[in-house]
């Protein structure tokens, strides 16, 4: 099989993780999420309790794209960047080290920004409807049904301000992936859908 990136983004509670988990075994290929935290780790004198505690969340001023360069800031005083900005700029680097080197999957991080100009690369968005996810949300992570549908609107909106921060682009907007699916389907079907696209791509 030739060599292909998926990158998966995900509302909360569409079930996105689980289903990019089982892409990655259907396909035989390696699966990044929290792994990438402690590659980040080794990579930086950042501690993987401080990477995990600012992983996937923009930081709060003026908004600005910040390109996707490699650069790793050596100190606070780089481009006075905040550890926000160095967090985007490390896990960058070490997501396009990543698919350079091997076959995988990876959840979040905006690495369907940070790989646009990589061949062989599969954007995919996994969603689902509000009242679907808020009840996965309640099952699966243990939320309170009294505020869940808060928790799932707020995790989603801070996943869409990284990703519009970063990137200048809208979280979620059709037109930033290959593919898009409604993971309500069912999990079989939605990992189906995603392998089938991806064996497409690999035999082009």
């Amino acid at each position: 099989m030739g060599k292909i990136v998926i990158t998966v983004g995900r509302e909360y509670g569409s079930g996105g993780r689980f289903v990019a988990k089982l892409v990655a075994d259907k396909l035989g290929i390696k699966f990044y999420d929290k792994e990438l935290i402690a590659l980040s780790a080794q990579e930086s004198n950042m501690s993987e309790k401080v990477i995990e505690d600012l992983d996937e969340k923009a930081a709060e001023r003026f908004f600005y794209a910040l390109p996707a360069t490699g650069y790793i800031p050596s100190s606070s005083s780089d481009f006075n960047l905040t550890m926000n900005d160095k967090l985007f700029l490390l896990q960058s680097n070490v997501i396009r080290n990543v698919a350079n080197k091997e076959s995988a999957v990876i959840v979040g991080r905006a690495a369907d920004y940070v790989l646009r100009n990589n061949a062989g690369v599969l954007n995919v968005f996994i969603h689902a409807p509000l009242e679907t996810r808020v009840r996965n949300a309640v099952k699966n992570y243990g939320l309170n049904p009294v505020t869940a549908e808060k928790v799932v609107k707020k995790t989603d909106e801070t996943r869409k301000k990284y990703y519009n921060y970063y990137t200048g682009k809208k979280w979620g907007d059709l037109n930033n992936y290959h593919l898009t699916v409604d993971s309500s389907l069912g999990t079989d079907a939605t990992v189906d859908v995603i392998v089938a696209a991806a064996k497409s791509l690999i035999t082009k």
